[in-house]
């Protein structure tokens, strides 16, 4: 159903409420062992230690938590800087009518069926209505994902940026600054463990070109993950750079709310019209590209890449069918000039005037650009650090990509030089190259959540393996 304003007139709550009740007995029926178990610890000076702290509170990041608490570790904290509800990209800057991945996908569920999206959406507005929709439309996966927060209880505290983490070698736990955005007020949390689920820039930062940056004024340009008031392209011709699914995005919005032309530009000969992903969503890919060595998963991620990934078919006809929609294949800038409030676009093609640019050139990985980073990246070992490709194999971006554990965790680039970073785990789309479709992904959460928190449990139970003998020695609970 394309209307929001019908959709939420003919939602089912008594359906949705039937539809909890039973998650909440399918959750009693599986608490087994029920019995807490993480050992609680405070700092010398009485300060409560988190077990784990998660930085973002998306799709990636609820989902791990909730993967934790069923495994009763409950001494958690989820923190994110937009306010409830505005967590992630989708009602930020996903300019998207739907998801990309299939409305089948599961993941954030972690196995029950009544907490699937499907059942979710089958509850609101009913089975005929799931049937009839092709893809998730972006606003009800992010209303599902509020939903599952609050049903689950997650104890995520909003508008509340993270700070550089340090070690406490003292207190054996990482000490993290947390700045509430409201207040200006920071507090240090304590914690054990530390999730990044920061999202697809997470291990590095949106990228624009600097030949943009250099030689044009900010206001001529925005990246695709920038706030952009469309309504002052009204009538203007706009650049949009880039050939990826948010790159036709935005060229549609700025068409949409009355734009006079888009040029889409991109270096290809042809678009894609091969989409790798779907691929990839099977079993032996999602579950166990972590388990290949090192060479195989170079080489099936780099040929992901190599393939790129192509704008959806609704997405391609959405900016297509516009008259005033014009693309620019097999097109390299060379140079950019700006001259009496327009821009002036030199490429080997011929020159451009426009109004403005909207970049669509991705993410660049580069650790080093993450301020939560910041005291511990020069001791994380990349990928740059592990392995060396054959030349032409070579990818520059791929290179800069941690290098991590089975678990997603950091590994030291000086082996003993840091062994506290195999508690920091990287649940970004940074472990592309050794994990897969994990962090940022939803495709890959099914597996990917389980792996994470496996680690997480293993090392919580590994830490404190003599305190957990002690108790088996002491323990004299007799039965008959």
């Amino acid at each position: 159903m394309s209307s929001s304003v019908h959709i939420a007139e003919t939602r089912n709550l008594q359906a949705l409420q039937a539809l909890e009740n039973a998650i909440k007995r399918d959750l009693d029926l599986l608490n087994y062992p029920a019995r807490d178990w993480v050992l609680s610890r405070e700092s010398s000076k009485g300060q409560k230690i988190l077990d784990v702290i998660i930085i973002g509170g998306g799709q990636g990041g609820l989902a791990s938590a909730f993967g934790l608490m069923r495994e009763k570790v409950k001494n958690i904290l989820v923190i994110d800087e937009n306010p409830e509800g505005r967590e992630g990209p989708w009602l930020n800057f996903a300019r998207m009518h739907t998801l990309r991945t299939p409305k089948h996908l599961t993941g954030p569920d972690l196995g029950l069926p009544n907490l699937t999206p499907r059942a979710w959406y089958e509850a609101l507005f009913g089975k005929d209505e799931w049937d009839k929709m092709g893809l998730i439309p972006k606003e009800h996966w992010a209303e599902y994902l509020r939903w599952y927060r609050q049903l689950l209880g997650i104890p995520v505290r909003n508008l509340t940026r993270a700070g550089a983490i340090e070690w406490n070698e003292t207190e054996k736990c990482f000490s993290i600054p947390l700045t509430d955005l409201v207040l200006n007020t920071t507090e240090v949390a304590l914690a054990r463990k530390v999730v990044l689920a920061t999202g697809i820039d997470g291990s590095g930062r949106w990228d624009v070109p600097a030949m943009i940056t250099d030689k044009i004024t900010r206001k001529h340009y925005a990246h695709t993950r920038d706030e952009i008031d469309f309504e002052q392209l009204k009538g203007k011709v706009i650049a949009v750079l880039g050939a990826g699914a948010s790159a036709f995005d935005n060229a549609s919005v700025a068409l949409e709310t009355g734009a006079k032309q888009v040029h889409l530009f991109y270096r290809r000969g042809d678009l894609p019209n091969i989409n790798a992903y779907r691929w990839a969503e099977f079993v032996g890919f999602l579950k166990h590209h972590s388990d290949l060595p090192d060479k195989m998963k170079w080489r099936f991620i780099r040929q992901i890449l190599k393939m790129g990934q192509l704008p959806p078919t609704d997405t391609f006809a959405r900016a297509t069918r516009n008259p005033n929609f014009l693309l620019h294949g097999n097109n390299k800038w060379n140079d950019i000039e700006q001259e009496n409030g327009h821009v002036k676009i030199l490429s080997n093609t011929g020159e451009f005037n426009v109004d403005y640019i909207i970049v669509g050139t991705g993410c660049v990985t580069d650790l080093s650009l993450r301020p939560e980073l910041e005291n511990v990246v020069d001791k994380i070992a990349l990928w740059k650090d592990r392995f060396t490709p054959p030349e032409n194999e070579r990818n520059d971006d791929m290179l800069r990509h941690p290098y991590l554990g089975s678990h997603c965790e950091f590994t030291e680039k000086n082996p003993g030089e840091a062994p506290y970073l195999a508690s920091i785990f990287n649940f970004t789309f940074g472990g592309l190259v050794s994990i897969g479709f994990g962090g940022a992904s939803i495709s890959g959460m099914k597996y990917s959540i389980q792996k994470l928190v496996n680690g997480i449990t293993k090392q919580l139970y590994l830490e404190d393996a003599e305190a957990f003998y002690q108790s088996l020695e002491e323990f004299d609970l007799r039965e008959f």
